[in-house]
C-alpha cells in the first residue's frame, strides 16, 4: 500500500522546522549581543571650550573689552594655581587618568581624580557605553560625568573630587610637592587604587612628581544658554623651554546637549568673525604634563 501523500508532507514539514530552529539559532549566536549592563549609563553634563589667540588680549595679557563685551564677561580677574601629579613616563596619564591638585584664591585646595574616555566620532554614547563596561555608570554618585567639547575634538570624563583645608595657605598659593602628593596619595578613591591591581594607583601616585604649577587669571559672566561662562588665560613654558606661551580658553557649562551646541556653533562663529579663533584644540593637561 502507497503510503499517503499527506503524511509524506507532514514528514518534510518538519524537516524544514528543524532546519529553521537550527538557523534561527545560529543567527542568534552570530547576532552581535547588545551590551547589558547593571545599572544605567550615566548622564553627563557639558562644557564647551574653545581657544582663543593672543589677538584677544591686551597688553597686560587680560581680555580685551571687546572679547568680555561679546562673550558677556563681566567679573574681575581671579586667580587659580594648579599641577598635575603623575610619574616620569606618564604611568596614570597613559590608563586615561589624570590627578591634579588645585588652589582658588581664598579657597580650599581642590583634589580631582579624573578618568577620560575618548568620544569618536561624535559619538557620546558610545563613550558612555564603554565608560559603563568599566565601572563607571548611573549609579556610582562618587563620579560627575562630563563632556568636554572643544572645537573638533570631544572626551568624556569622570570625575571624583575632594578638597582639603587651605588654612595657612595665603591667595592660591601651593604647598611643596611632597605635601600634595601625601595628600592625594591619602585620598585615592577605589577605582584608581585598583585600576591595573591592588593599589597599584596610590603605588604609582606615591612614585610620582609634580607637573607644574602653574597659575592663571579667569574671568566669569554669562552668555546664551550657560550663567557659567569664563576666560581663562595661562602662562605656560614655550614648548622650545625658554619664553612663555599664553593659553587663552573660553569655556560655557550647561548640563543640556542641545544648549551645548548651539553654545559650541555660536562661539566659534562670533570668535571667528572676530579673528580671535583658534582653529584647534590645546589640550591644557597634556601641555602641562608634557613641559613641566
Amino acid at each position: 500500500m502507497t503510503t499517503p501523500l499527506p503524511r509524506r508532507r507532514s514528514l518534510t514539514a518538519s524537516v524544514i522546522g528543524l532546519a529553521t530552529v537550527s538557523l534561527t539559532a545560529s543567527l542568534a549566536v552570530l547576532a552581535p549581543a547588545t551590551p547589558a549592563f547593571a545599572d544605567a549609563n550615566a548622564v553627563p553634563t557639558y562644557e564647551v571650550k574653545i581657544d582663543l589667540t593672543t589677538a584677544a588680549l591686551d597688553a597686560s595679557h587680560a581680555p580685551t573689552s571687546a572679547v568680555k563685551a561679546a562673550f558677556g564677561i563681566t567679573g574681575s580677574a581671579k586667580a587659580r594655581a594648579y599641577e598635575y601629579y603623575d610619574t616620569a613616563a606618564l604611568d596614570l596619564n597613559a590608563q586615561g587618568w589624570d590627578v591634579r591638585l588645585r588652589h582658588k584664591s581664598g579657597s580650599d585646595f581642590e583634589e580631582s581624580y579624573k578618568k577620560r574616555f575618548p568620544v569618536t566620532n561624535g559619538d557620546i554614547e558610545a563613550a558612555l557605553d564603554e565608560a559603563n563596561a568599566e565601572g563607571f555608570d548611573s549609579s556610582d554618585t562618587n563620579y560627575d560625568a562630563e563632556v568636554d567639547w572643544g572645537y573638533s575634538k570631544q572626551t568624556l570624563s569622570f570625575s571624583n573630587e575632594k578638597s582639603h583645608s587651605g588654612s595657612g595657605y595665603s591667595g592660591a598659593s601651593m604647598p611643596s610637592s611632597s605635601t600634595g602628593r601625601n595628600w592625594l596619595v591619602n585620598e585615592i578613591p577605589g577605582k584608581l587604587d585598583d585600576w591595573l591591581g591592588s593599589n597599584w594607583g596610590s603605588d604609582t601616585l606615591a612614585a610620582s612628581s609634580v607637573h607644574g604649577p602653574v597659575a592663571s587669571q579667569v574671568w566669569s559672566g554669562a552668555w546664551e544658554a550657560s550663567d557659567d561662562a569664563g576666560i581663562e588665560v595661562l602662562p605656560v613654558k614655550a614648548a622650545s623651554g625658554t619664553g612663555t606661551e599664553y593659553i587663552v580658553e573660553l569655556s560655557f557649562k550647561t548640563d543640556d546637549f542641545g544648549d551645548a551646541s548651539e553654545l559650541h556653533a555660536d562661539a566659534i562663529s562670533v570668535a571667528d568673525a572676530h579673528g580671535w579663533l583658534y582653529h584647534g584644540d590645546i589640550l591644557k593637561t597634556q601641555l602641562i604634563l608634557d613641559r613641566y
